[in-house]
């Protein structure tokens, strides 16, 4: 099959969901492309994603699953919690660190021992630059968010503009950057707002990004040009935007309809399919916010409220919390009017999103700004109502509704970290204007302008396009680093090949 075929590469995803399964998704575009994949992880997290390696792997491509016993009874977790999600207890996560950091000789041992011509970690494994250094191979670093985030992360560390600022709910302006974008410090991340362990955290994965070969984006070059171009500036750093990944390693409804989950729960997918056929085109709202949300009763009663009043269809994703009382009758009855009404649909827990999105009958959605749901909104055209709420989902939320234009903000005001259960409660008017916004005629250019973007984003995976030239560039490159360490002479290792001096 030639020298792709020779490559052999190992992925190492974090325990998340939303780094799992797009990392998986790169990694199987890899394999599309004749080259050898192992993805190593836990066996609670290759339930999300194994169905898709198993359908890849009997088309005849090159790809498997290593997997690594998590050390739950060693750390004091049950077994099966060996991910960060909604559903993560809030005094585990700890524990789930420290079985990562239990792991790390064992994955450093993998690499040893598969002997890869080069590993793609997530960025959550800083550690991994070094073990590649030791190897002399490549090492590509995953960043699940977007350009922009990036790009404005390390604007905000470099220039601090927010400590100018008044008060935490006074604009600034954050310098450097291709447009005029501005913030409240309320809207930052914590540790960019003031220092605290994270802070160490992610200063550790910057300086090892910049001992790695360069770095991977689920992003395509028409969606975020100029911050592509920004950040490779500012980071000094190769980097290769390869997306939209969901549309390119999962163009069959066979892989469409198992993405992402462990098994399908009978009659669920027939259940919306069916409601959702009776609908008229680009009527329907879909509303979901994502793995690692869980809203108390007092936000969900408000979105319950603004979607009966909007008058519009909508499907509704939520996921069930531990809370009782008046919240929980309210949703109870709510969901009991819907299926009268057939005006709304609700589904607990998982669904399948990308079959979802590009039914004729969406017109919009209502989102956390999660990269991976606004790149696969943009993968079917769609205008959104946008509601950050952690990570750099603050900043995706600017590329949305200030640079692209494609979206409209519901006016979240404060950052929280994801394991903070309640916070500020957004009111039903003002989710209800902005679905108005997103599903009337008033969102007409905003319509206009996702289907532009939708265009050029299959046009991106296509031959000849920017993410299928970039992914075929960078595997050439990586062919003739093997290449050239065939060919040494010498027994004695050359700094040539150590990941820093790459380029």
């Amino acid at each position: 099959m030639g020298k792709e075929s020779e490559l052999r590469s190992i992925f190492l995803p974090f325990l998340s969901n939303s780094h799992i399964i797009p990392l998986v998704d790169i990694a199987r575009l890899f394999a599309m492309k004749g080259v050898d994949v192992t993805i190593i992880t836990t066996p609670k997290n290759a339930t999300i994603f194994q169905k898709s390696v198993d359908l890849d792997s009997s088309r005849g491509r090159p790809i498997r699953t290593h997997l690594v016993t998590f050390p739950a009874a060693q750390v004091g977790l049950p077994p099966g919690i060996e991910a960060f999600n909604a559903d993560t207890p809030r005094e585990m996560a700890p524990r789930i660190y420290m079985g990562l950091a239990i792991l790390q000789p064992q994955f450093e041992q993998l690499f040893h021992d598969l002997r890869p011509d080069f590993i793609v970690t997530d960025m959550f494994h800083p550690w991994t630059a070094e073990a590649a250094a030791k190897l002399r191979i490549p090492r590509l670093i995953f960043h699940c968010g977007n350009y922009l985030a990036r790009s404005a992360t390390v604007m905000v560390q470099q220039y601090a503009p927010h400590l100018a600022a008044k008060s935490d709910s006074d604009r600034f302006v954050i310098p450097g950057l291709p447009d005029r974008l501005e913030m409240t410090r309320l809207q930052l991340p914590d540790w960019l707002r003031s220092q605290n362990e994270y802070t160490e955290l992610m200063k550790m994965i910057e300086e090892s990004e910049k001992k790695s070969y360069g770095s991977v984006f689920n992003s395509f070059y028409d969606l975020e040009s100029a911050y592509y171009e920004h950040y490779k500036g500012v980071m000094g750093t190769k980097s290769w935007g390869v997306g939209p990944v969901s549309l390119w390693a999962n163009q069959d409804a066979s892989d469409k309809a198992v993405r992402g989950h462990a098994k399908k729960e009978e009659g669920e997918e027939e259940g919306w399919l069916k409601w959702i056929n009776t609908k008229a085109e680009k009527s329907v709202l879909y509303v979901s916010f994502g793995s690692m949300t869980k809203f108390p009763h007092s936000q969900l009663v408000e979105i319950a409220r603004a979607l009966e009043d909007s008058g519009k269809d909508f499907i509704w994703v939520l996921r069930k919390n531990d809370e009782h009382g008046e919240g929980e009758k309210f949703l109870e009855e709510f969901e009991k009017r819907m299926e009268e009404s057939k005006k709304g649909y609700l589904i607990w827990g998982w669904a399948p999103q990308l079959l979802i999105l590009e039914n004729p009958a969406i017109g919009g959605l209502v989102t956390h700004c999660g990269w991976n749901t606004v790149v696969e909104s943009v993968n079917a055209g769609l205008p959104m109502v946008t509601w950050p709420l952690f990570a750099e989902q603050f900043f995706i939320e600017k590329l949305v509704v200030d640079v692209v234009k494609i979206g409209v903000a519901v006016g979240a005001k404060e950052w929280r970290n994801w394991k903070e259960f309640g916070g500020e409660v957004v009111k039903a008017e003002d989710i209800g204007n902005a679905i108005d916004v997103v599903m009337s005629e008033k969102g007409e250019d905003m319509r206009r302008r996702a289907k532009t973007l939708s265009d050029a984003a299959k046009r991106a995976i296509e031959d000849g396009g920017s993410s299928h030239n970039n992914l075929n560039q960078l595997i050439r490159e990586l062919n003739q680093i093997k290449l050239s360490k065939a060919q040494e002479t010498s027994p004695a290792p050359s700094h040539h090949f150590y990941p820093r001096r790459f380029e």
